[in-house]
């Protein structure tokens, strides 16, 4: 959402490496508050990652949490999240070393892989894709 001059409406708190502070809530009004409020080159690319999975995963839950988007199979699982970094966008996989190939980032985590994109990368739609499909049909992590 652009700041126009004449709007009076708060900006969210950009928190450490400019991750939008959204409070938690659930459906598609949330995600598109932290969507409009990831700063410079990640609202572009976060957009294009959440085209992706809803295109991906037809009617896929979504919420942010922890100020953090989050999406699902609609279970109360979530099976992915972005969250914004100071040099990169991390999308997580929650079941991602189940992912065939996996994300290529580990975790401290066992279950959990990451993908990193930087400023400037291309996202690779078809690989993504087949990463959200694939941990689409995984059981969602409680959270």
């Amino acid at each position: 959402m652009p700041e126009d001059a004449n709007d009076d409406t708060p900006r969210p708190r950009l928190l450490a490496g400019g991750n939008p502070q959204i409070p938690k809530g659930y459906g598609d009004a949330p995600v598109a508050a932290w969507l409009d409020a990831a700063p410079g080159w990640k609202q572009d690319a976060a957009r294009e990652l959440d085209r992706l999975i809803v295109a991906a995963v037809p009617g896929v839950a979504k919420a942010v949490k922890w100020n953090s988007p989050l999406y699902g199979p609609g279970d109360g699982g979530w099976f992915l999240g972005l969250h914004c970094l100071t040099r990169y966008i991390k999308v997580a996989f929650f079941r991602g070393a189940q992912l065939d190939p996996p994300p290529p980032e580990p975790s401290r985590q066992d279950e959990v892989r990451y993908w990193h994109l930087h400023e400037g990368e291309t996202v690779d739609a078809a690989r993504f894709t087949d990463w959200v499909r694939q941990a689409s049909r995984l059981p969602g992590v409680k959270m």
